[in-house]
């Protein structure tokens, strides 16, 4: 299992794109927190908080961790390798789950240079380290859930075609309508909003983001993940039999 963990971090940067997820990242959130003119623009927003990167990073990671785990599995049916892999001496679940850390990781490298963004933003504070540090753990704490989440959907819609392109679009719609498409549908009907917008990833986004780690929270997260694992345990299951 730790071999297939290494050969995908291995493949990401044998080739431009773990490199290129990495810059992208870094680069996209650097330009609208520091640099461009704007709403998430911390310098002109007067409180010395990381509100506006975590209200940023999960728009930017729906694109970003499709790109990455789309070539999962659709590239190995693209070159007739599946059957390869799922005759090793390993069940189907640790295959997926080898999968999933590998692109999980990748993710998580493009994070931890962000933590100098709390030094920042610290020293920039009024009296300097005047920083709500409870409540930006908690944000790092929900975007690692929603990394793990996001990367989960990915697997699953890489079986789906061997074709890359496909099994991103389709993983950007899915990681869309978890994080947006419940909050977005309880407006619709007002009545059912608490109910509706309780599906939604933001909606437990944005309550880790208070500096409170329910379990609620946790456990949502956590059975997305599994679900859509197990989805991808399934499909892989169809095509060995």
């Amino acid at each position: 299992m730790k071999s297939i963990v290494f050969r995908e971090i291995n493949s990401f940067f044998g080739s431009p794109i773990g490199y290129l997820v990495i810059t992208v990242f870094l680069i996209g959130n650097g330009l609208f927190l520091w640099v461009f003119d704007g709403e998430y623009n911390i310098l002109n927003s007067g409180f010395a908080d990381l509100s506006p990167f975590f209200t940023l990073a999960p728009w930017i990671l729906i694109f970003l961790i499709p790109a990455v785990t789309m070539r999962s599995f659709s590239d190995e049916k693209k070159q007739g390798t599946l059957e390869l892999l799922l005759t090793k001496p390993l069940s189907i679940w640790q295959i997926v789950t080898a999968k999933f850390l590998g692109s999980m990781l990748l993710i998580v490298m493009a994070i931890i240079p962000t933590f100098i963004y709390i030094k920042v933003i610290s020293s920039l504070g009024i009296p300097e380290g005047n920083i709500d540090m409870g409540s930006t753990m908690g944000s790092y704490f929900g975007l690692l859930f929603l990394i793990a989440t996001y990367s989960a959907i990915g697997i699953f819609t890489s079986t789906l075609s061997e074709n890359q392109i496909v099994a991103f679009i389709m993983a950007v719609f899915l990681c869309f309508f978890f994080y947006f498409g419940f909050e977005r549908v309880s407006m619709i009907y007002p009545n059912s909003q608490g109910i509706l917008s309780s599906f939604g990833m933001q909606n437990h986004f944005n309550s880790m983001g208070r500096g409170v780690i329910d379990t609620r929270d946790s456990i949502y997260f956590v059975s997305i993940t599994v679900l859509f694992l197990s989805f991808t345990v399934y499909n892989l299951k169809s095509i060995k039999s």
